[in-house]
């Protein structure tokens, strides 16, 4: 009886791994059809609405996502990128004001005021920088432009991987939303390693899109974005 019981036991033991491996695998085969899908609705979202620097039509306000800010409070290499790219458009007079947007979750670390003395220190006017300290993610800054900021219009500026995330998103809200790709840091391992999870930040955003949470942080309109457009 003991070694019927065993090989019954075994049995079982072996059927549970193979049920819990076809569970995995199943699991696995939705989460990569799911992030597949994902990706190509958003690619479709933004389709017709990525430019060169050269070629992005005019608009009032750019849009610049935060990233990484550096211990010493100075933008990571990826940041400055994007103000890089955001300022040049600024001064090309293809924006007229510059939104940016990003992580301050708590005292020691704020990433739009980083980016704003970054772009005041290559002669951007402090009025035409206007701060969104609750850009925790992008649907988060896409949604809080139109709905805090009051933002019809704008050039998303970001790297060229997470662009068509970004402008699908803003469009998605309703924002006439164009994008320019910063590519000046490909160099960097970080590059490959956005690329990559871009797969499971369209599956979150097709979650985020589906739900329709709002914000992390609502709160009341501002007017920041309507007073650097009428500031001389």
């Amino acid at each position: 009886m003991r070694g019927r019981f065993g090989l019954v036991k075994r049995w079982w033991n072996v059927r549970w791994v193979r049920w819990a491996l076809l569970a995995v695998a199943a699991g696995a085969m939705l989460a990569t059809g799911g992030s597949v899908a994902s990706v190509a609705w958003l690619r479709g979202g933004a389709e017709g609405h990525i430019f060169t620097e050269a070629d992005v039509p005019d608009a009032p306000v750019a849009l610049v996502l935060g990233t990484k800010v550096e211990a010493d409070g100075t933008p990571s290499a990826f940041l400055a990128a994007r103000l890089e790219l955001a300022q040049r458009l600024f001064a090309a007079g293809k924006v007229h004001a510059i939104l940016v947007s990003g992580d301050n979750m708590h005292a020691g670390y704020n990433e739009p005021e980083a980016m704003r003395r970054w772009l005041v220190d290559r002669g951007v006017p402090t009025g035409k920088v206007v701060l969104d300290y609750a850009g925790f993610d992008t649907y988060d800054s896409c949604a809080r432009a139109k709905r805090i900021f009051g933002v019809d219009r704008m050039t998303v500026v970001t790297q060229s991987f997470h662009l068509p995330r970004a402008v699908a998103l803003c469009r998605h809200f309703g924002i006439e939303a164009n994008g320019v790709g910063d590519d000046t840091v490909r160099q960097y391992s970080k590059w490959r390693i956005g690329s990559v999870r871009e797969y499971g930040a369209a599956v979150k955003a097709a979650v985020d899109v589906l739900s329709g949470r709002d914000p992390v942080h609502l709160g009341r309109r501002e007017t920041g974005i309507d007073d650097a457009l009428r500031e001389g």
